[in-house]
């Protein structure tokens, strides 16, 4: 191959920017679309992220644009650089050897990018990259036949890997920031074992909103008349005296979680290709209907949607078969939901997670360690201030 020759005796036309022979041009092109693309992504991904947090009027006013415009500077810098020094470096050297192509046009269009972004982001980047590297070197194995891959072998780590986040879920102290805000906005609050509310409290803010119901009367919409035949189905479901969905039975608790997250998952399919779809909307008005009538909507919203299902329903029938709320149950309930990757198969979310999964014990486990450090070193200081004082 020419790539593993001493060097390559081609232009940066005839190798890296084909479609255009000045490299000028070739980088204004690969901007533009860089530019586009990084809107896509970092607008859904923020705007997604926002709404999982929770956050005020304040932070979509003055906060959320600013931080999608850094980050889609950050993205669009990486790729526009890289042709950049792809060509900078040919002009410099008069030729291409091995190293330059790749790595020598790589790292500094990656670190200079990389200054760019917000330093909260880097170490979340940092994870991803390395996951996307790990599937590359996996792909590339396996298409040279070194590595005979599982079959469903991204669904069975993507069950162990969803066990063990479930687990130090369920745990005090377990899991903290937004990987628990994305779990508990995904399962809900009554599967935390330190849920604040009580029974009898819960019950009487239940007895509260039956009244004020009773009390207005609004008009009926769609989603109205289905949480109403819902109710109705499983209106006489029974609900185990450990379980904290108090306002559900267990039958109506695994249904409700099931639309909730179907739903959830079908709108961010659909907000991923909005940009796609309205880039036809004067050429092509047909293909906006694609928009909601397509397969992946409903796949990702089946996969959210079963997940959470089949995570409830095994908690429920585990406190019913136990009598108890254990924290051993998520490791059963999260490794069954696993199995909802069926619905949508992806290799770089199940590593991903396993790679996050990873990096929240790990920070976890140095967090603690420093602690107990800064403990004992501040007790062996109050021990060394009572020590008698030897008079010369």
């Amino acid at each position: 191959m020419a790539a593993l020759s001493k060097s390559i005796p081609h232009n940066c036309y005839e190798i890296g920017h084909t479609w255009h022979p000045h490299c000028g041009q070739a980088f204004v092109h690969i901007t533009r679309g860089a530019l586009a693309e990084s809107l896509r992504i970092y607008g859904t991904l923020y705007l997604i992220a926002a709404v999982l947090r929770k956050r005020k009027l304040d932070y979509y006013l003055h906060k959320l644009l600013p931080e999608i415009l850094q980050s889609t500077s950050f993205l669009t810098a990486n790729g526009s650089l890289y042709i950049a020094f792809f060509c900078i470096l040919r002009r410099i050297l008069g030729k291409f050897y091995f190293w330059t192509p790749g790595f020598g046009a790589a790292l500094p269009a990656s670190y200079v990018a990389i200054l760019i972004e917000r330093k909260s982001r880097r170490g979340l980047l940092t994870i991803y990259m390395a996951n996307l590297a790990t599937e590359t070197l996996f792909r590339m194995g396996v298409a040279r036949g070194a590595i005979t891959p599982l079959r469903h072998g991204e669904v069975l780590l993507f069950c162990i890997t969803a066990a063990l986040f479930m687990f130090f879920f369920r745990c005090k102290d377990g899991l903290k920031g937004f990987t628990f805000s994305a779990l508990k906005f995904i399962v809900g609050k009554e599967e935390i074992p330190t849920h604040s509310f009580s029974p009898e409290v819960a019950f009487s803010k239940i007895d509260r909103k039956i009244k004020h119901r009773e009390e207005v009367s609004r008009r009926m919409n769609i989603i109205a008349l289905t949480k109403k035949l819902v109710d109705k189905v499983c209106k006489h479901g029974p609900r185990h005296r450990c379980c904290k969905h108090y306002e559900d039975n267990c039958i109506s608790y695994c249904i409700k979680g099931f639309i909730r997250m179907f739903s959830v998952g079908y709108l961010i399919q659909c907000c991923l290709r909005i940009p796609s779809a309205f880039r036809h909307l004067f050429t092509k008005p047909s293909r906006l209907l694609s928009l909601f009538y397509n397969k992946e909507n409903f796949q990702l919203g089946a996969f959210l949607g079963s997940f959470v299902s089949i995570y409830k329903g095994t908690s429920c029938f585990l406190r019913w078969v136990r009598n108890l709320d254990d924290e051993l149950h998520a490791l059963i309930a999260g490794s069954l939901a696993g199995v909802s990757m069926m619905f949508y198969k992806s290799t770089t979310i199940s590593m991903y997670l396993a790679s996050k999964l990873v990096e929240v014990r790990y920070t976890a486990s140095s967090s603690a360690f420093l602690l107990s450090h800064c403990n004992r070193a501040e007790e062996e200081n109050k021990c060394y201030k009572h020590w008698p004082k030897v008079q010369m």
